[in-house]
Protein backbone atom coordinates (compact mmCIF):
# COMPACT_ATOMS: atom_id res chain seq x y z
CA UNK A 1 0.00 0.00 0.00
CA UNK A 2 1.06 3.68 -0.97
CA UNK A 3 1.97 5.81 1.84
CA UNK A 4 -0.35 8.65 1.98
CA UNK A 5 -0.82 11.82 3.92
CA UNK A 6 0.26 10.84 7.50
CA UNK A 7 3.06 14.06 7.69
CA UNK A 8 2.02 15.34 10.90
CA UNK A 9 2.57 11.75 12.69
CA UNK A 10 5.61 11.37 10.62
CA UNK A 11 6.73 14.80 11.48
CA UNK A 12 6.23 14.20 15.86
CA UNK A 13 8.11 10.61 14.88
CA UNK A 14 10.59 12.75 13.53
CA UNK A 15 10.70 15.29 16.11
CA UNK A 16 10.97 12.11 19.16
CA UNK A 17 13.63 10.56 17.59
CA UNK A 18 15.70 13.70 16.59
CA UNK A 19 15.49 14.49 20.69
CA UNK A 20 17.88 13.61 23.32
CA UNK A 21 17.41 10.23 25.25
CA UNK A 22 15.34 7.43 24.53
CA UNK A 23 11.97 6.91 22.68
CA UNK A 24 8.78 4.31 23.75
CA UNK A 25 6.83 5.08 21.68
CA UNK A 26 3.15 3.29 21.11
CA UNK A 27 1.09 3.52 18.11
CA UNK A 28 -2.67 2.27 17.10
CA UNK A 29 -5.33 1.83 15.44
CA UNK A 30 -7.59 -0.39 13.65
CA UNK A 31 -6.78 -2.80 10.77
CA UNK A 32 -5.83 -0.89 7.20
CA UNK A 33 -5.72 2.66 8.72
CA UNK A 34 -1.77 3.12 7.80
CA UNK A 35 0.31 2.06 10.70
CA UNK A 36 2.39 0.02 8.95
CA UNK A 37 3.16 1.88 5.94
CA UNK A 38 3.51 5.16 8.20
CA UNK A 39 6.37 3.23 10.30
CA UNK A 40 8.03 2.34 7.15
CA UNK A 41 8.33 5.37 6.15
CA UNK A 42 9.48 6.94 9.05
CA UNK A 43 11.99 3.93 8.96
CA UNK A 44 13.71 4.76 5.28
CA UNK A 45 16.91 5.77 5.72
CA UNK A 46 17.63 5.10 8.89
CA UNK A 47 18.73 2.14 11.12
CA UNK A 48 15.85 -0.07 12.18
CA UNK A 49 14.75 -3.54 12.86
CA UNK A 50 11.23 -3.58 12.00
CA UNK A 51 9.07 -7.10 13.90
CA UNK A 52 6.33 -7.97 12.36
CA UNK A 53 4.57 -10.61 15.25
CA UNK A 54 2.38 -13.23 13.48
CA UNK A 55 -0.22 -15.61 15.11
CA UNK A 56 1.50 -18.45 15.76
CA UNK A 57 3.34 -20.39 18.90
CA UNK A 58 5.23 -18.36 21.27
CA UNK A 59 8.69 -19.73 21.07
CA UNK A 60 8.90 -19.63 17.13
CA UNK A 61 7.76 -15.90 17.32
CA UNK A 62 10.69 -15.45 19.78
CA UNK A 63 12.97 -17.43 17.51
CA UNK A 64 11.38 -14.85 14.67
CA UNK A 65 12.80 -11.34 16.87
CA UNK A 66 16.22 -13.19 17.67
CA UNK A 67 16.42 -13.64 14.56
CA UNK A 68 15.66 -10.55 12.78
CA UNK A 69 18.23 -8.76 15.84
CA UNK A 70 21.23 -11.08 15.02
CA UNK A 71 20.71 -10.39 11.06
CA UNK A 72 20.80 -6.42 11.61
CA UNK A 73 24.19 -7.34 13.70
CA UNK A 74 25.27 -9.86 11.42
CA UNK A 75 26.29 -12.18 14.31
CA UNK A 76 25.33 -15.75 15.26
CA UNK A 77 22.09 -16.65 16.71
CA UNK A 78 22.79 -16.86 20.04
CA UNK A 79 20.63 -19.31 22.24
CA UNK A 80 18.06 -17.98 23.99
CA UNK A 81 15.22 -19.44 26.05
CA UNK A 82 12.77 -16.65 27.45
CA UNK A 83 11.88 -12.96 26.49
CA UNK A 84 13.50 -11.55 29.73
CA UNK A 85 16.39 -12.94 28.03
CA UNK A 86 15.45 -11.53 24.56
CA UNK A 87 15.32 -8.40 25.35
CA UNK A 88 18.41 -8.52 27.21
CA UNK A 89 20.08 -9.20 24.31
CA UNK A 90 18.24 -6.24 22.16
CA UNK A 91 19.44 -3.92 24.74
CA UNK A 92 23.24 -4.93 25.06
CA UNK A 93 22.90 -4.25 21.17
CA UNK A 94 21.22 -0.88 21.90
CA UNK A 95 24.36 -0.30 24.23
CA UNK A 96 26.52 0.72 21.07
CA UNK A 97 23.98 1.35 18.48
CA UNK A 98 21.46 4.23 17.92
CA UNK A 99 18.38 2.11 16.26
CA UNK A 100 14.65 2.21 15.55
CA UNK A 101 13.14 -0.89 16.57
CA UNK A 102 9.51 -1.50 15.79
CA UNK A 103 7.34 -4.68 17.10
CA UNK A 104 4.13 -4.65 14.89
CA UNK A 105 1.05 -6.68 16.14
CA UNK A 106 2.10 -6.72 19.22
CA UNK A 107 -0.97 -8.23 21.06
CA UNK A 108 -0.42 -11.29 18.89
CA UNK A 109 2.74 -11.86 21.00
CA UNK A 110 0.40 -10.71 24.08
CA UNK A 111 -2.09 -13.42 23.71
CA UNK A 112 0.93 -16.70 23.72
CA UNK A 113 2.20 -14.80 26.68
CA UNK A 114 0.41 -12.50 28.49
CA UNK A 115 3.64 -11.45 30.94
CA UNK A 116 5.25 -9.99 27.84
CA UNK A 117 4.39 -6.17 29.24
CA UNK A 118 6.26 -7.22 32.31
CA UNK A 119 9.06 -8.12 30.50
CA UNK A 120 9.27 -5.12 28.34
CA UNK A 121 9.07 -2.99 31.58
CA UNK A 122 12.09 -4.23 33.21
CA UNK A 123 13.32 -3.61 29.29
CA UNK A 124 12.57 0.28 29.51
CA UNK A 125 13.58 0.73 32.96
CA UNK A 126 16.79 -0.75 33.27
CA UNK A 127 18.21 -0.95 29.65
CA UNK A 128 16.30 1.30 26.92
CA UNK A 129 16.31 4.54 28.78
CA UNK A 130 19.70 4.65 28.86
CA UNK A 131 20.35 4.65 25.44
CA UNK A 132 19.11 7.20 22.14
CA UNK A 133 17.24 4.77 20.52
CA UNK A 134 13.46 4.39 19.96
CA UNK A 135 11.33 1.28 20.54
CA UNK A 136 7.93 1.15 18.93
CA UNK A 137 5.01 -1.00 19.79
CA UNK A 138 2.54 -1.10 17.15
CA UNK A 139 -0.90 -3.01 17.03
CA UNK A 140 -4.22 -3.47 15.61
CA UNK A 141 -6.35 -4.59 18.49
CA UNK A 142 -7.44 -1.23 19.95
CA UNK A 143 -8.87 -2.99 23.05
CA UNK A 144 -5.19 -4.97 23.64
CA UNK A 145 -2.68 -2.10 22.95
CA UNK A 146 -5.62 0.47 25.48
CA UNK A 147 -5.66 -2.20 28.03
CA UNK A 148 -2.41 -4.35 28.37
CA UNK A 149 0.12 -1.60 26.88
CA UNK A 150 -1.63 1.80 27.79
CA UNK A 151 -3.80 1.28 30.67
CA UNK A 152 -3.79 1.76 34.01
CA UNK A 153 -3.21 -2.08 35.22
CA UNK A 154 -0.52 -2.20 32.65
CA UNK A 155 3.09 -2.98 33.52
CA UNK A 156 4.20 -0.14 31.01
CA UNK A 157 1.76 2.33 32.10
CA UNK A 158 3.47 5.72 31.95
CA UNK A 159 6.68 4.26 30.14
CA UNK A 160 6.04 5.51 26.82
CA UNK A 161 7.35 8.66 25.51
CA UNK A 162 4.87 9.52 22.57
CA UNK A 163 1.41 7.85 21.69
CA UNK A 164 -0.04 7.60 17.99
CA UNK A 165 -3.95 6.98 17.82
CA UNK A 166 -3.80 6.62 13.95
CA UNK A 167 -7.24 7.24 12.85
CA UNK A 168 -9.22 6.57 9.30
CA UNK A 169 -8.59 10.64 6.48
CA UNK A 170 -10.98 13.01 7.27
CA UNK A 171 -12.56 13.47 3.67
CA UNK A 172 -10.26 16.53 2.96
CA UNK A 173 -7.18 14.27 3.34
CA UNK A 174 -9.22 11.45 1.46
CA UNK A 175 -9.71 13.38 -1.69
CA UNK A 176 -6.13 13.44 -2.21
CA UNK A 177 -6.24 10.15 -3.00
CA UNK A 178 -9.42 9.90 -4.81
CA UNK A 179 -9.34 10.39 -8.43
CA UNK A 180 -13.17 11.31 -8.87
CA UNK A 181 -15.01 15.14 -9.42
CA UNK A 182 -16.48 16.49 -6.31
CA UNK A 183 -19.88 14.66 -6.69
CA UNK A 184 -18.19 11.37 -6.89
CA UNK A 185 -15.26 11.82 -4.53
CA UNK A 186 -17.94 12.44 -1.87
CA UNK A 187 -20.19 9.45 -3.15
CA UNK A 188 -16.87 7.46 -3.18
CA UNK A 189 -15.88 8.33 0.53
CA UNK A 190 -19.63 7.98 1.37
CA UNK A 191 -18.83 4.01 0.47
CA UNK A 192 -15.02 3.74 1.19
CA UNK A 193 -14.73 6.43 4.38
CA UNK A 194 -11.22 6.91 4.77
CA UNK A 195 -9.64 4.34 5.68
CA UNK A 196 -6.05 4.27 3.42
CA UNK A 197 -6.14 0.61 1.95
CA UNK A 198 -9.75 1.11 1.20
CA UNK A 199 -9.24 4.02 -0.69
CA UNK A 200 -6.58 2.96 -2.94
CA UNK A 201 -8.35 -0.04 -3.77
CA UNK A 202 -10.43 1.83 -5.79
CA UNK A 203 -9.11 2.43 -9.20
CA UNK A 204 -10.40 5.55 -10.34
CA UNK A 205 -10.30 5.64 -13.86
CA UNK A 206 -13.36 3.57 -13.72
CA UNK A 207 -16.70 4.47 -12.60
CA UNK A 208 -17.68 4.53 -8.94
CA UNK A 209 -20.51 1.05 -9.76
CA UNK A 210 -17.69 -0.57 -11.73
CA UNK A 211 -15.53 -0.40 -8.37
CA UNK A 212 -18.05 -1.22 -5.88
CA UNK A 213 -19.12 -3.99 -8.04
CA UNK A 214 -15.80 -5.24 -8.19
CA UNK A 215 -13.91 -4.24 -5.03
CA UNK A 216 -17.01 -4.76 -2.64
CA UNK A 217 -19.75 -7.20 -4.37
CA UNK A 218 -17.65 -9.65 -5.71
CA UNK A 219 -17.35 -12.56 -3.29
CA UNK A 220 -13.71 -12.76 -3.93
CA UNK A 221 -12.82 -9.35 -3.54
CA UNK A 222 -10.80 -8.20 -0.17
CA UNK A 223 -13.90 -5.75 1.18
CA UNK A 224 -16.55 -8.51 0.72
CA UNK A 225 -15.82 -9.94 4.19
CA UNK A 226 -13.67 -7.20 5.66
CA UNK A 227 -15.76 -6.33 8.44
CA UNK A 228 -15.79 -9.68 9.90
CA UNK A 229 -11.95 -10.21 9.84
CA UNK A 230 -12.37 -6.53 11.46
CA UNK A 231 -14.74 -7.64 14.60
CA UNK A 232 -12.67 -11.40 15.17
CA UNK A 233 -9.84 -8.81 15.11
CA UNK A 234 -11.33 -7.50 18.74
CA UNK A 235 -13.95 -9.68 19.15
CA UNK A 236 -14.08 -13.11 20.47
CA UNK A 237 -18.38 -13.50 19.46
CA UNK A 238 -19.01 -11.10 17.28
CA UNK A 239 -22.67 -11.72 16.28
CA UNK A 240 -24.62 -9.62 18.36
CA UNK A 241 -21.80 -6.90 17.61
CA UNK A 242 -22.86 -7.15 13.98
CA UNK A 243 -26.36 -7.64 14.71
CA UNK A 244 -26.48 -4.25 16.55
CA UNK A 245 -24.34 -2.72 13.38
CA UNK A 246 -26.24 -3.45 11.07
CA UNK A 247 -29.48 -1.87 13.03
CA UNK A 248 -27.49 1.09 13.23
CA UNK A 249 -26.81 1.42 9.71
CA UNK A 250 -30.10 0.90 8.44
CA UNK A 251 -31.39 3.52 11.16
CA UNK A 252 -31.74 2.71 14.16
CA UNK A 253 -30.06 5.18 16.03
CA UNK A 254 -31.87 5.46 19.41
CA UNK A 255 -31.34 2.46 22.21
CA UNK A 256 -34.89 1.76 22.07
CA UNK A 257 -35.07 1.29 18.37
CA UNK A 258 -31.36 -0.66 18.60
CA UNK A 259 -33.03 -2.86 21.04
CA UNK A 260 -36.37 -3.13 19.03
CA UNK A 261 -34.36 -4.22 16.00
CA UNK A 262 -31.57 -6.46 17.49
CA UNK A 263 -33.63 -8.31 20.23
CA UNK A 264 -31.38 -7.25 22.62
CA UNK A 265 -32.60 -6.17 25.73
CA UNK A 266 -31.77 -2.01 26.64
CA UNK A 267 -29.85 -3.34 29.50
CA UNK A 268 -27.54 -5.63 28.21
CA UNK A 269 -27.24 -3.49 24.56
CA UNK A 270 -25.45 -0.33 26.68
CA UNK A 271 -22.71 -3.04 27.39
CA UNK A 272 -22.28 -3.76 23.86
CA UNK A 273 -22.57 -0.06 22.90
CA UNK A 274 -20.03 0.95 25.17
CA UNK A 275 -17.57 -1.88 23.34
CA UNK A 276 -18.11 -0.57 20.18
CA UNK A 277 -17.79 2.70 21.47
CA UNK A 278 -14.52 2.16 22.86
CA UNK A 279 -13.08 0.03 19.77
CA UNK A 280 -14.19 3.19 17.60
CA UNK A 281 -17.02 1.66 15.29
CA UNK A 282 -19.85 3.16 16.82
CA UNK A 283 -20.51 6.96 18.22
CA UNK A 284 -22.98 8.24 20.40
CA UNK A 285 -24.43 11.73 19.69
CA UNK A 286 -26.35 14.15 21.62
CA UNK A 287 -27.68 17.60 20.55
CA UNK A 288 -24.79 20.49 20.05
CA UNK A 289 -26.58 22.42 23.08
CA UNK A 290 -26.74 19.20 25.43
CA UNK A 291 -24.50 18.18 28.07
CA UNK A 292 -22.91 15.07 26.55
CA UNK A 293 -22.94 13.16 29.98
CA UNK A 294 -26.28 14.23 31.11
CA UNK A 295 -28.11 14.11 28.08
CA UNK A 296 -31.05 11.61 27.62
CA UNK A 297 -31.28 12.47 23.77
CA UNK A 298 -28.40 10.27 22.61
CA UNK A 299 -28.15 8.53 19.15
CA UNK A 300 -25.87 6.20 17.34
CA UNK A 301 -24.14 5.71 14.24
CA UNK A 302 -21.83 3.80 12.69
CA UNK A 303 -18.19 5.58 13.05
CA UNK A 304 -16.83 4.27 9.78
CA UNK A 305 -18.66 5.08 6.42
CA UNK A 306 -17.34 1.63 4.98
CA UNK A 307 -18.70 -0.61 7.47
CA UNK A 308 -22.01 2.02 7.50
CA UNK A 309 -22.47 1.11 3.65
CA UNK A 310 -21.60 -2.39 3.95
CA UNK A 311 -23.89 -3.22 6.77
CA UNK A 312 -26.51 -0.77 4.97
CA UNK A 313 -26.22 -2.96 1.60
CA UNK A 314 -23.49 -5.50 1.72
CA UNK A 315 -24.62 -7.36 4.74
CA UNK A 316 -29.02 -7.81 4.67
CA UNK A 317 -28.18 -8.63 0.77
CA UNK A 318 -25.55 -11.75 1.17
CA UNK A 319 -27.02 -14.50 -0.58
CA UNK A 320 -28.78 -12.12 -3.45
CA UNK A 321 -24.94 -10.81 -4.22
CA UNK A 322 -23.67 -14.04 -4.35
CA UNK A 323 -26.10 -15.08 -7.42
CA UNK A 324 -26.15 -11.71 -8.98
CA UNK A 325 -24.02 -8.92 -7.83
CA UNK A 326 -25.28 -6.38 -10.71
CA UNK A 327 -28.87 -6.78 -10.19
CA UNK A 328 -28.34 -5.98 -6.30
CA UNK A 329 -26.31 -2.65 -7.20
CA UNK A 330 -28.80 -1.55 -9.93
CA UNK A 331 -31.95 -2.30 -7.94
CA UNK A 332 -30.99 -1.61 -4.36
CA UNK A 333 -27.72 0.05 -3.81
CA UNK A 334 -27.65 2.85 -6.76
CA UNK A 335 -31.27 3.79 -6.12
CA UNK A 336 -30.82 4.58 -2.48
CA UNK A 337 -26.89 5.71 -2.38
CA UNK A 338 -28.04 9.48 -2.46
CA UNK A 339 -29.96 8.72 1.03
CA UNK A 340 -26.59 7.22 2.16
CA UNK A 341 -24.18 9.77 0.84
CA UNK A 342 -26.83 12.59 2.49
CA UNK A 343 -25.55 11.78 5.62
CA UNK A 344 -21.69 11.86 4.90
CA UNK A 345 -22.37 15.14 2.90
CA UNK A 346 -23.78 16.60 6.21
CA UNK A 347 -19.75 15.14 7.60
CA UNK A 348 -18.14 16.80 4.58
CA UNK A 349 -20.07 20.23 5.34
CA UNK A 350 -18.81 20.06 8.69
CA UNK A 351 -15.12 19.93 7.65
CA UNK A 352 -15.49 23.06 5.53
CA UNK A 353 -16.80 25.46 8.23
CA UNK A 354 -14.01 23.69 10.82
CA UNK A 355 -11.36 24.27 7.50
CA UNK A 356 -13.14 27.74 7.41
CA UNK A 357 -12.53 28.72 10.58
CA UNK A 358 -9.55 27.60 10.99
CA UNK A 359 -8.50 29.92 7.79
CA UNK A 360 -9.97 33.11 9.25
CA UNK A 361 -13.04 32.85 6.06
CA UNK A 362 -15.67 31.90 8.46
CA UNK A 363 -16.42 33.24 12.03
CA UNK A 364 -15.09 31.51 14.50
CA UNK A 365 -17.30 28.76 16.70
CA UNK A 366 -16.24 26.72 19.43
CA UNK A 367 -18.79 23.87 19.12
CA UNK A 368 -20.46 22.79 15.64
CA UNK A 369 -22.75 19.51 15.68
CA UNK A 370 -25.88 18.32 15.00
CA UNK A 371 -29.27 19.68 16.79
CA UNK A 372 -32.81 18.15 16.97
CA UNK A 373 -35.44 18.29 19.52
CA UNK A 374 -38.73 16.43 19.11
CA UNK A 375 -39.66 16.13 15.29
CA UNK A 376 -37.21 19.14 14.76
CA UNK A 377 -33.85 18.52 13.57
CA UNK A 378 -31.00 21.02 11.82
CA UNK A 379 -28.03 19.47 10.35
CA UNK A 380 -25.52 22.05 11.41
CA UNK A 381 -25.65 24.18 14.72
CA UNK A 382 -22.55 26.06 15.42
CA UNK A 383 -21.77 27.68 19.14
CA UNK A 384 -20.03 30.85 19.67
CA UNK A 385 -20.40 31.59 23.58
CA UNK A 386 -17.96 34.32 24.46
CA UNK A 387 -19.61 36.30 21.54
CA UNK A 388 -23.38 34.97 21.92
CA UNK A 389 -23.30 33.83 17.92
CA UNK A 390 -24.74 30.80 16.65
CA UNK A 391 -24.58 28.89 13.28
CA UNK A 392 -27.33 27.51 11.85
CA UNK A 393 -26.85 25.34 8.36
CA UNK A 394 -28.65 22.76 6.31
CA UNK A 395 -26.92 19.87 4.07
CA UNK A 396 -29.23 18.88 0.63
CA UNK A 397 -27.42 16.33 -1.31
CA UNK A 398 -30.81 16.40 -3.91
CA UNK A 399 -30.90 16.77 -7.04
CA UNK A 400 -32.50 19.32 -7.54
CA UNK A 401 -31.25 23.28 -7.06
CA UNK A 402 -32.10 24.78 -3.26
CA UNK A 403 -34.99 27.53 -3.30
CA UNK A 404 -37.25 29.47 -0.77
CA UNK A 405 -38.64 26.75 0.90
CA UNK A 406 -35.18 25.84 2.87
CA UNK A 407 -34.51 28.93 3.35
CA UNK A 408 -37.82 29.18 5.61
CA UNK A 409 -37.98 25.78 7.04
CA UNK A 410 -34.58 27.13 8.80
CA UNK A 411 -35.64 30.58 9.67
CA UNK A 412 -38.51 28.94 11.45
CA UNK A 413 -36.62 26.36 13.25
CA UNK A 414 -33.69 28.65 14.59
CA UNK A 415 -35.93 29.94 17.35
CA UNK A 416 -36.51 26.41 19.08
CA UNK A 417 -32.76 26.14 19.21
CA UNK A 418 -32.73 27.65 22.82
CA UNK A 419 -29.45 28.65 23.25
CA UNK A 420 -27.57 31.86 24.21
CA UNK A 421 -29.24 35.71 25.46
CA UNK A 422 -32.36 37.11 23.49
CA UNK A 423 -30.16 39.18 21.59
CA UNK A 424 -28.06 36.30 20.13
CA UNK A 425 -25.96 37.11 16.74
CA UNK A 426 -27.53 34.58 14.12
CA UNK A 427 -25.73 33.28 11.09
CA UNK A 428 -27.12 30.85 8.65
CA UNK A 429 -25.41 28.82 5.83
CA UNK A 430 -26.50 26.74 3.01
CA UNK A 431 -24.90 23.92 1.55
CA UNK A 432 -26.16 21.95 -1.89
CA UNK A 433 -25.27 19.34 -4.56
CA UNK A 434 -27.09 20.76 -7.05
CA UNK A 435 -26.57 24.50 -6.65
CA UNK A 436 -29.41 26.87 -5.87
CA UNK A 437 -32.58 28.39 -7.49
CA UNK A 438 -31.90 32.04 -9.29
CA UNK A 439 -31.64 35.05 -7.56
CA UNK A 440 -31.65 33.09 -3.95
CA UNK A 441 -28.61 34.84 -2.89
CA UNK A 442 -29.63 38.35 -3.72
CA UNK A 443 -32.88 37.86 -1.61
CA UNK A 444 -30.76 36.87 1.06
CA UNK A 445 -29.50 39.10 4.07
CA UNK A 446 -25.55 39.56 4.76
CA UNK A 447 -26.02 36.99 7.16
CA UNK A 448 -26.62 33.66 4.84
CA UNK A 449 -23.89 32.08 2.80
CA UNK A 450 -24.96 29.73 0.16
CA UNK A 451 -22.13 27.16 -1.03
CA UNK A 452 -22.19 24.47 -3.87
CA UNK A 453 -19.91 21.84 -4.37
CA UNK A 454 -17.23 23.92 -6.07
CA UNK A 455 -17.25 25.83 -2.99
CA UNK A 456 -16.60 22.99 -1.17
CA UNK A 457 -13.74 22.03 -2.93
CA UNK A 458 -12.34 25.63 -2.73
CA UNK A 459 -12.50 25.62 0.89
CA UNK A 460 -11.15 22.31 1.34
CA UNK A 461 -8.33 23.10 -1.16
CA UNK A 462 -4.92 22.25 0.22
CA UNK A 463 -3.02 23.60 -2.57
Amino acid sequence: MTFHNRIEELDALNSSFESSGHDFVVVYGRRRVGKTELLKEFCTDRPHIYFLAAQEAEHRQREKFIDQIADHFDERVPRIDGWDEAFDYLGEKLETKELVVVIDEFPYLIAENDSLPSYLQGFVDEQLQDTESMVVLCGSSVSTMESEVLGHESPLYGRRTAQFDVKPFSFTQAREVIGYDPADSIRSYAITGGTPMYLTLFDYDHSLAENVKSQILSPTAVLYNEPEFLLRTELRNPARYMSILEAVALGHTTPNEISGATGIDVGPLSKYLQTLRRLRLVDREVPVTASGKKSKRSRYHVADEFLRFWYRYVEPNRSSIEEAPDIVYDGTIEPDLPTHVASTFEDVCQEVIWEGIRNGEFESYSEVGRWWYGEDEIDIVGLAPTNDRILFAECKWTSEPVGEALVDSLREKAPKVRWGPEGRTEEFMLFSKSGFVDGLEERLEDNWSLLTLTDIDDHLSTD
